[in-house]
């Protein structure tokens, strides 16, 4: 922890931790209907709600672009730049392209933190998108009650090798490249101040490696898990492949010390709110409500679920013919 996150707890100071402050999924999609989408050029981002929207522009390219930005999901401010970028960056890699440069955005008040903090934040931010290969360009900031920090990127990519959410198909294995269990963590160390290394380790990591393998791999289908879960991010590949996804429950891997956080009580309520959008549509067998949760734990900075097999990472479930329910956990 570096000597200014000393003099302020930050996650204090917002309302949520990170990604699980996302508009709950139901809602959020009853407001964007009918808003998305505009022409010929545009190959995603439309209804689906894919990562990030792509278009085509000439010599055999596409152009994405994504944003994302998050209140404090710990309290280095280091650290919360990090993960911050790698969250944003992480919608170019579900997308399958490389991201070429960012925008900073920035909320913070300043009647109430240093600027000194602000600057170690984009420090963060500048370091993961250097490793990433990414330029910053500047950015937009604005005085606000909630810190929040995050980056608009622009990628590019082969637009006949999307990976999009309606490219699923049935017979298809599904992999999950990081566990599950950062929401939960993430809630425990805003109320208590206890540091989880593992978890910060997993939110840093970008997922360039894990898009790479799966584009080597053939894979024509994935997302990242984020703010939604495990559960809400396949329901919504499901219903845009037209297929029905299976999760062996024993198959997620998870942190280490997610399943205690869970039984204690730390469960964010954007992870209630995930598993009550997907539960009409699941069929859960006899997975008890601790699994459930962990299943639908919102994630900030998650890996990738690719319809396909990444060397090294688990398989956790398949896709198969459409059925009576769009989740099946077994």
């Amino acid at each position: 922890m570096t000597p200014l996150a000393r003099t302020a707890r930050l996650t204090q100071y917002a309302h949520g931790g990170g990604c699980t402050c996302k508009i709950p999924p139901g809602e959020l999609e009853r407001v964007v209907a009918g808003l998305t989408g505009g022409g010929a050029p545009l190959l995603a981002g439309g209804e689906d709600g894919d990562d990030a929207a792509a278009v085509r522009i000439a010599d055999g390219r596409a152009v994405l672009s994504t944003a994302d930005f998050l209140p404090p999901v710990v309290d280095d401010p280091y650290d919360w730049g990090r993960i911050a970028a790698a969250n944003a960056l992480s919608d170019v890699y579900a997308m399958g392209g490389e991201p070429l440069m960012a925008l900073n955005l920035l909320a913070w008040p300043g009647d109430l933190l240093p600027g000194d903090l602000a600057r170690e934040v984009l420090r963060g931010g500048r370091d993961v998108a250097a490793a990433a290969g990414c330029a910053i360009a500047g950015g937009h900031s604005m005085d606000d009650p909630e810190p929040k920090y995050g980056l608009a990127v622009t990628g590019i990519a082969d637009p006949d090798r999307l990976l999009r959410l309606d490219g699923g198909r049935a017979g298809t294995p599904l992999t999950l490249t990081k566990p599950l269990g950062l929401g939960a963590l993430n809630a425990r160390h805003k109320a208590t101040g206890e540091a989880f290394p593992q978890a910060v380790a997993t939110m840093t990591e970008l997922n360039a490696a894990a898009a790479r393998a799966a584009l080597d791999g053939g894979a024509r289908c994935a997302t990242d898990v984020t703010g939604f879960g495990l559960l809400g991010h396949l329901f919504k590949l499901a219903r845009a492949s037209g297929v029905t996804a299976v999760v062996d429950a024993a198959a997620v891997p998870y942190l280490d010390g997610a399943r205690a956080a869970v039984r204690d009580g730390f469960v964010p309520g954007g992870t209630r709110r995930n598993l009550a959008w997907v539960s009409p549509h699941a069929d859960f067998r006899r997975i008890g409500e601790e699994e459930r949760l962990l299943l639908a734990d919102a994630q900030t900075s998650g890996g990738l679920l690719v319809a396909g097999e990444i060397p090294g990472a688990p398989v956790i479930g398949e896709l198969v013919p459409r059925g009576r329910r769009t989740l099946v956990v077994r």
